[in-house]
């Protein structure tokens, strides 16, 4: 295996699916001349030429367009959104094209498409720039909703999303390009809707995705110091959710913590929480507890930031609290 960055690892995986499949290409906004605003194209202009690695002009409706409309003549596009809180302006395409038009023509038109690129917070950039989105894209039928949390996954879920058939939302996090993973070479394929148990553990399961993994391992680590043995799932997917997971571990802890960078409210958190409750009802020795943003937009400001972002500190007061420890 090669250790490899964040960004390296969706790289491989474009390169590797691009030069397998000649219908496979990328555009976006800076993907070519710069390569990429995350270096994650880095090189890929050269190898593949400008047919193939496409800059944008600033028109995120635009070349998400563009992007259905060559999925829907039989090429395989990877629209890259600089970040996805800029995907708001071409949601309608996404939303009413991308996730619709299989359905609709029943059955005859694939819609092969990825939209990839870095989603939720980055740290001080503001309300506008900070959203985590994946229970929007999640909440809407003919949509696959992805968010990996180490290097070795995002490889081998994204080129399972190039192949599929369907529109895939690959969602990646700016603040984790840099984080380096142990990758497979070549050939390394990770189904779609198949989450995995990270850490092994009797005491309360921890479900985390994205960044929020990264999160609950740190919280893991201090409760293990106090004889607290988390264990650790990664769905990966968010839709489809690996649900058949979760609810093994929880039947054997029989407590659960989720811990989500989203809102709240009728979030991915609120979602899961209650299919556990609905499913697992009585293996549960106390109520799912969720650890996730505050009901209010991201502050810019550095004390506020870090008392609104979910913290290891409240996984931990959530653990004892479901073990009674508090």
């Amino acid at each position: 295996m090669a250790e490899l960055q964040f960004r390296e690892a969706i790289r491989e995986a474009l390169s590797e699916e691009m030069r397998r499949d000649e219908t496979v290409f990328i555009m976006g906004e800076e993907v070519a001349e710069y390569d990429g605003a995350y270096k994650v194209t880095q090189g890929m202009l050269a190898e593949f030429g400008p047919k193939r690695v496409i800059d944008t002009p600033i028109s995120e409706l635009g070349f998400a367009g563009i992007g259905v409309g060559a999925a829907m003549n039989g090429l395989r596009p990877v629209v890259e959104f600089m970040t996805f809180n800029f995907a708001l302006v071409g949601i309608d395409q996404i939303l009413n094209n991308a996730a619709k038009i299989r359905y609709m023509s029943g059955g005859q038109v694939p819609m092969p498409m990825v939209f990839r690129g870095p989603n939720a917070s980055a740290g001080q950039l503001g309300a506008t720039h900070s959203v985590s989105f994946e229970n929007l894209y999640a909440h809407y039928p003919g949509l696959k909703v992805i968010c990996t949390s180490e290097p070795a996954d995002a490889k081998g879920l994204l080129k399972s999303a190039i192949r599929d058939d369907n529109p895939v939302i690959f969602l990646e996090s700016e603040q984790m390009y840099g984080l380096k993973g142990e990758v497979p070479e070549g050939e390394h394929l990770i189904p779609i809707g198949k989450g995995k148990v990270k850490r092994e553990g009797k005491d309360v399961t921890l479900v985390a995705h994205g960044k929020m993994y990264h999160v609950a391992v740190k919280a893991a680590a201090e409760l293990a110091k106090n004889g607290v043995e988390c264990e650790i799932i990664d769905p990966r997917t968010i839709k489809p959710f690996d649900l058949p997971l979760v609810l093994e571990s929880v039947r054997k802890t029989n407590r659960c913590v989720i811990v989500d960078e989203a809102h709240p409210f009728a979030g991915t958190s609120a979602e899961v929480g209650f299919l556990i409750q609905r499913e697992a009802f009585d293996h549960l020795d106390a109520p799912v507890l969720r650890v996730t943003l505050p009901d209010t937009p991201a502050p810019f400001s550095r004390p506020l930031f870090d008392l609104w972002y979910p913290s290891a500190k409240q996984v931990i007061d959530a653990v004892n609290a479901v073990t009674y420890r508090n």
